[in-house]
This record gives structure tokens, C-alpha cells and sequence, in this order.
């Protein structure tokens, strides 16, 4: 397995990721691991064209008004 040297992050930065690590169970090297293992698999390109065959798919449509949806549930 290679190592990887990540030198100046913020404090908060760090803080934060922490925290994060203790929400999801798990030490801050495996959160770390886990973010860049994720971050490598995703791929823009391929990201994009799901995006787009979304927007075709669902152009043409009419959609309810999130506003009115969400007033409503606040209302509850």
C-alpha cells in the first residue's frame, strides 16, 4: 500500500473531519481514507453525462413547487 503525507491542513479543517470520523465510527485515518478513495472513483466526465441524460429524461415535465412543499411540511 503506498503513504500519502498530507502537510498545512487547517486546524478546523481538521477539527471538522474529525468529527466526522466520530459520527461515521471510525478513526480519522479511515474517514481520510475512505473521502480519498471516493474522490478517486469518481469520474466528472461520467458524472456529467448521467446529469445530462437526467435533464433530457425529465425536460418537458412540470414539477410541484418546492417552496409550497416545504411550507407545507413546516406547517405539520
Amino acid at each position: 500500500m503506498a503513504r500519502v503525507l498530507i502537510r498545512d491542513l487547517d486546524e478546523r479543517t481538521v477539527a471538522v473531519l474529525k468529527a466526522r470520523a466520530a459520527r461515521n465510527d471510525r478513526s480519522l485515518q479511515a474517514e481520510l481514507r475512505g473521502i480519498v478513495e471516493r474522490a478517486a472513483a469518481m469520474d466528472v466526465l461520467d458524472s456529467r453525462a448521467v446529469a445530462a441524460r437526467l435533464r433530457r429524461k425529465l425536460s418537458g415535465r412540470k414539477h410541484s413547487d418546492s417552496v409550497a412543499l416545504i411550507a407545507d411540511d413546516r406547517r405539520r
